[in-house]
């Protein structure tokens, strides 16, 4: 199958984050089997979710890995100008929620497929697919830990994130948390007689914003985009009607460390404001969404200088965007982003990808097959 016509197959198949993602996982299983490639699954704690894991070549010898997410984020966006999970065609370009992030990069990968099987490679590639990446990189730790059991530990790994095939050596970490405040509900007219969790929560809500204006002071790390560390509250929701007293309120807030930093350590103020509210009859709860570390890799390490060979272009030190790197990278793989589109198309209504992006990626990840043959 051309890449083109595996995208059409995967962008048709609505893998949304946080749902379940058997249909995509046994369309690619199925795939594979056909090729006489062996997939291992391995279902998360959810249950109705999977990774996905195969090797070409000898899973003994050290290889590299292929990396990337079946998920993708909703389509629920005005401005659509056809189905987001019907993949399009307008000449060069590809219409379709998951194209550029990151479908267009396992369309290439599976493209590439009849070529890496018929070859002669001494040293393997691995294939790892995640759920949940959207949602924190959720699932991926999860076959991390299985890989030692799976092959040989990699020379390195090739996270497939929209770069415009050009290396990226660097990205910062994230950590997410939800404070969730119960207090005592009424009607407005008694607010003496209830627990109003709406304006206890601007406190919380303060700490985050005097947070995320200290951090814009540094320390700074001119490689990224800001050049500091931030944190930002996204998303607050609390109350029934104007005339209930709220007894529920919570808070989603993120933070992104520059390397160097631990992202969790930087939602530290806030957590310490929400828990200070107990003694006010509050019941606080503080729930971990998500967290991966950033990504630092070396310029002139074995894999950079493989990335530079394999497409013609010197690595960008960093971007500001998220990804599984920073996970393989503590999990002790070198680990590199480099995919096919640009991540300015992702996320947004009429997402794309262009055939030749595709078929650039193909070229290189059949090129490191012949890498591994020598």
């Amino acid at each position: 199958m051309q890449a083109a016509d595996i995208l059409k197959a995967l962008v048709n198949i609505p893998s949304v984050v946080g749902t379940p993602n058997g249909a995509i996982v046994e369309w690619i299983r199925s795939y594979l089997d056909g090729l006489g490639i062996t997939a291992h699954l391995f279902p998360g704690p959810e249950g109705d979710r999977a990774n996905l894991f195969a090797s070409i070549g000898p899973s003994d010898n050290a290889g590299y890995v292929l990396s990337g997410h079946m998920d993708v984020v909703p389509a629920h966006e005005a401005g659509w100008s056809s189905d987001p999970f019907t993949l399009r065609r307008d000449g060069e370009k590809l219409y379709g929620r998951g194209t550029t992030d990151m479908k267009g990069f396992l369309a290439a990968t599976l493209a590439a497929l009849p070529s890496l099987a018929a070859s002669p490679l001494v040293r393997p590639i691995h294939l790892t697919f995640s759920y949940d990446e959207e949602a924190g990189c959720r699932g991926v730790p999860h076959l991390l830990a299985r890989l030692p059991e799976l092959c040989a530990a990699p020379l390195g790994a090739v996270i497939g994130e929209p770069s415009g095939m050009r290396p990226v050596l660097a990205h910062k970490g994230k950590a997410a948390a939800r404070v969730t405040l119960r207090g005592r509900s009424g009607h407005s007219s008694r607010p003496d007689l209830g627990v109003n969790v709406v304006h206890a929560m601007a406190s919380v809500l303060q700490a985050a914003v005097s947070k995320a204006h200290d951090l814009a002071s540094g320390p700074f790390d001119q490689t990224f985009e800001p050049p500091y560390s931030s944190l930002q509250a996204g998303l607050i929701r609390g109350g029934q009607a104007l005339n209930i007293i709220p007894d529920h309120c919570t808070l989603d807030v993120e933070a992104r460390a520059i390397s160097g930093i631990n992202p969790a350590t930087l939602l530290a103020p806030i957590r310490s404001a929400a828990e200070a509210l107990q003694t006010s009859g509050i019941c606080v709860e503080w729930e971990e969404l998500s967290a991966y570390p950033a990504l630092s890799l070396g310029c002139h390490t074995a894999l950079a200088n493989l990335l530079t060979e394999l497409t013609g272009q010197e690595p960008l030190a960093a971007v500001s965007y998220g990804t599984e790197a920073g996970l393989f990278q503590a999990a002790g793989i070198d680990a590199i982003i480099c995919g096919p589109g640009d991540i300015d198309r992702a996320h947004k209504p009429n997402e794309y990808i262009l055939a030749s992006e595709l078929s650039a990626c193909q070229t290189m990840i059949e090129t490191l097959g012949k890498h591994c043959c020598a």
